[in-house]
């Protein structure tokens, strides 16, 4: 999570897109979800992050994980939130229907109630059958977008997904050299909402 926040920070003209995996049982929890919450679903034994973008909380023992950042120059930046979160999606559907994953756009929110992200599909989330297989966060800020998902698809290699967004894909690997917000290792950060 810090990560995806300092390249943010260091976000150009450039959009990036991060795929990374989890070392260990972690749940993630969306800007606004409680911890308290989220342990009583994922239990005490799991270690908790809190992320910089919305949605709810995610179990990343059995996804991939990615991040997407538009810089604020781009046009697509400038779309609406649904409109964005839609645009993304569709093309992650493409990518998933091309390796051989049934999956369609989710056409409304849930009526279920839930903070666990993958029980409470939202509008153009990805389903298969019925059920939630793809979900993100999002948030703008002065450099872009950044977009935040998991994808319960296994295994699944999502450095094809930039083909589906770009003309061009470049490989690159940034020096992070120790910049990352410690807030991201404290309690109270991941703790700060009731």
């Amino acid at each position: 999570m810090a990560i995806d926040e300092w390249l943010m920070t260091q976000l150009g003209e450039v959009p990036i897109l991060r795929q990374y995996q989890w070392s260990g049982a972690w749940v993630s929890l969306g800007y606004f979800q409680s911890l308290r919450a989220a342990k009583m679903i994922f239990g005490s034994d799991s270690e908790y992050v809190r992320r910089w973008t919305g949605g709810g909380v995610v179990d990343h023992r059995d996804d991939a994980t990615y991040s997407l950042m538009i810089p604020r120059s781009w046009q697509f930046a400038s779309i609406g939130g649904s409109e964005s979160y839609r645009q993304i999606h569709a093309a992650l559907a493409r990518c998933l229907l091309d390796r051989g994953h049934s999956c369609e756009l989710a056409s409304r929110d849930s009526a279920r109630n839930s903070v666990a992200c993958f029980e409470k599909p939202v509008e153009w989330d990805l389903l298969c059958q019925g059920e939630k297989i793809a979900g993100a966060g999002q948030r703008r800020t002065r450099q872009g977008i950044l977009h935040q998902g998991s994808v319960a698809v296994k295994p699944l290699d999502l450095t094809e997904l930039a083909g589906y967004l770009a003309k061009e894909v470049i490989d690159w690997t940034p020096e992070i050299e120790g910049k990352l917000n410690p807030r991201y290792e404290s309690v109270a950060w991941t703790d700060r909402v009731l």
